[in-house]
């Protein structure tokens, strides 16, 4: 009885384990036909494609029977995934990088912009200073804040019907940009208003930009020892960083940066090198000296050009170097010494005296004395120690000094009659009008071009003035657009030694009529009188000379009291007061000298027939008659 339920047991036990174990088995049966299932699918879809791949084969094969290129367009849509992978896998990270740095350069710029626009639109008309700010002085102000008056002036000139303030004129606003400029770079008012006006006001900032940096020191080549070459070559060998000056120059070297000083090296005392600014090769390269001239050099101290114009004549000829200053010749004889320059005679003379001198020269070289406006980086000093009496009187001494330049040349020579005059300042009152003078006064000169290729054309007119109009054929140099001194280079060419009469000027020029005062004043009229006492046998020489005095005082106490009015001084009238006889005669329309002289004759007539008639006369106390008489007139002088 228990073994069957036992066994009914185990039965069970082993069935549930059977029935698992099927289960199991179904269900990787189940998987089996799945699998079979889909490979039997894919080895369907397999033959269809294969099927279709022959199908069009057939077809691209027939396509290709009738036409013989191959269809490219399908070749690129093949290809095309497979570049672009390609391309994907050969950028680098760098080009990534780039990639995304130029992307954000390119959105910074953008907001740049914006915030451009922005502040445009926000100072978009700019406020003068008022009365009372002007009146305070900008002693007070802090420089940034001028420097922003600066910039803004200089926006709204640039569009001034725009953005000009209403009510404003543009005088008002050059005014206080003038002002502002003189503070800001230390130039007196009346040098920074003469200056300013040279340029278009952009370029004048520059200017003045300039006038603050130091121009590249220059040395010129002495092609009497050495070339250039051979000098460039020793200096680099001594570590010095240089080169050419420019195509317009072939001695000279531009020096960047140098560990031993330039003007201590052993080429240096050797005389192989002169040091010198490039803007005073200009004047010799005009000039062009040819082989056996002879050449003056009116103001050759210290002797850079001199020595120049020795080396492009190759020691032949005659160069005469003079300077009024006797102090400064002897560093233009130790430079003339060093260089080997041995067709040279120093002499110490005034340049006026030169015509009477000596003449007849092939070429005269005169680098005038003038203000230094072109060497304000040199000397700063000329920002504030020149002022309107120093240009006129400079202005005197360039007229005269060309003069005697012209009159040095001789016309006759076959190589040469030229004159070349130039000075290191940018003003036209010491450049354009002294040319402009020149040609007035001696129409047997004419302008000739340069011979230098760079430059800028010399003003015909200036501030309504208008001078000769081939003064275009001068040349003017800046710093900030030729990185060099300032400078001005005019030639001449002398066609006649003969001087033609100049035309009549139914006016006379304001610097005439300047030049005349100045004469007046400063040499009173020869005293005629003097030729009466030498001649014997002459009627009354004391009485003429005494008048001839007194109206010779007369002539240059009135002139320096003009002369002092013209300067704002308040000079009182101190005459003494006319008799009523002078009065009388001045209103009846006789000049006043001449009636002071018929006054005197009277009282003359008088004195003397009162002495003839007066018994008593001939004998005064035992004095002769000559005696009493002469204490007679000096009673009525005093009267």
């Amino acid at each position: 009885m228990l073994a069957p339920k036992f066994l009914k047991k185990g039965g069970l036990a082993h069935s549930s384990e059977v029935d698992d174990d099927e289960e199991e088995e179904e269900e990787l049966e189940g998987l089996d036909a799945l699998e079979n299932d889909f490979e039997g699918a894919d080895d369907d879809e397999d033959d269809d494609d294969d099927d279709d791949e022959e199908e069009d084969g057939d077809e691209f094969d027939g396509e290709d029977e009738d036409n013989d290129e191959p269809n490219a367009l399908i070749n690129l849509d093949f290809n095309s995934d497979d570049d672009d992978d390609d391309e994907d896998d050969d950028e680098m990270e760098i080009e990534r990088d780039a990639r995304e740095q130029d992307l954000e350069n390119e959105e910074l710029e953008e907001l740049a912009e914006e915030e451009l626009k922005t502040n445009i639109a926000q100072r978009e008309k700019f406020v003068l200073p008022s009365g009372q700010e002007i009146e305070k002085g900008p002693q007070s102000e802090d420089l940034q804040v001028i420097l922003t008056r600066i910039q803004e002036v200089v926006r709204v000139l640039g569009n001034f019907k725009e953005l000009k303030e209403d009510g404003r004129s543009r005088s008002e606003y050059v005014e206080q940009l003038v002002k502002d400029l003189a503070m800001y770079y230390g130039y007196n008012e009346y040098l920074m208003e003469k200056l300013f006006h040279l340029f278009p006001v952009s370029e004048a900032i520059e200017f003045f930009e300039a006038n603050e940096v130091q121009r590249p020191v220059v040395i010129r080549t002495n092609t009497l020892k050495t070339r250039r070459r051979d000098l460039a070559q020793a200096l680099i060998n001594r570590g010095v960083n240089l080169e050419p000056v420019g195509k317009w120059s072939k001695v000279g070297l531009q020096i960047f940066d140098s560990p031993v000083p330039i003007g201590a090296t052993p080429e240096y005392l050797a005389g192989h090198y002169m040091l010198q600014a490039a803007s005073s090769f200009l004047p010799v390269v005009s000039l062009a000296p040819q082989e056996n001239e002879r050449v003056l050099d009116m103001c050759s101290a210290p002797g850079g050009k001199t020595t120049y114009i020795s080396a492009l004549l190759k020691n032949t000829g005659c160069v005469f170097a003079n300077d009024a200053n006797k102090d400064r010749c002897k560093a233009l004889m130790a430079n003339i010494h060093r260089l080997g320059a041995k067709n040279t005679v120093v002499c110490n003379y005034d340049g006026k005296e030169f015509p009477a001198l000596i003449g007849g020269f092939d070429r005269v070289l005169l680098d005038a004395p003038c203000s230094g406006t072109g060497v304000i980086s040199k000397d700063p000093a000329v920002k504030t120690n020149k002022s309107d009496d120093d240009f006129i009187f400079l202005a005197k001494i360039q007229r005269e000094l060309i003069l005697s330049a012209i009159d040095s040349v001789d016309a006759n020579s076959a190589t040469g009659g030229y004159i070349v005059y130039s000075t290191c300042s940018v003003t036209v009152e010491e450049n354009e009008a002294v040319v402009d003078y020149a040609l007035r006064k001696r129409p047997n000169v004419k302008l000739v071009p340069s011979g230098l290729d760079f430059g800028k054309e010399g003003f015909v007119s200036y501030r309504g003035k208008s001078f000769h109009p081939t003064v275009n054929l001068t040349r003017r140099y800046y710093p900030h657009t030729y990185n060099m001194d300032g400078f001005y280079v005019a030639k001449f060419k002398k066609v006649s030694n003969k001087i033609p009469e100049a035309p009549k000027q139914t006016e006379k020029d304001d610097d005439d009529l300047e030049a005349e005062e100045e004469e007046q004043v400063e040499q009173p009229p020869k005293k005629k009188a003097k030729t009466f006492s030498k001649s014997a046998g002459a009627s009354e020489p004391e009485v003429s000379l005494l008048d001839d005095q007194e109206d010779d005082a007369e002539l240059v106490r009135a002139a320096k009291i003009k002369q002092l009015k013209k300067k704002g001084f308040n000079i009182k009238n101190t005459k003494k007061p006319v008799s009523e006889k002078v009065a009388a005669a001045m209103e009846a329309g006789i000049p006043k000298r001449k009636a002071k002289r018929m006054e005197k004759k009277e009282l003359k007539k008088t004195a003397l027939t009162s002495l003839k008639e007066a018994p008593a006369a001939k004998s005064e106390a035992g004095k002769p008659k000559r005696k009493a008489l002469g204490e007679t007139l000096e009673e009525l002088g005093k009267k």
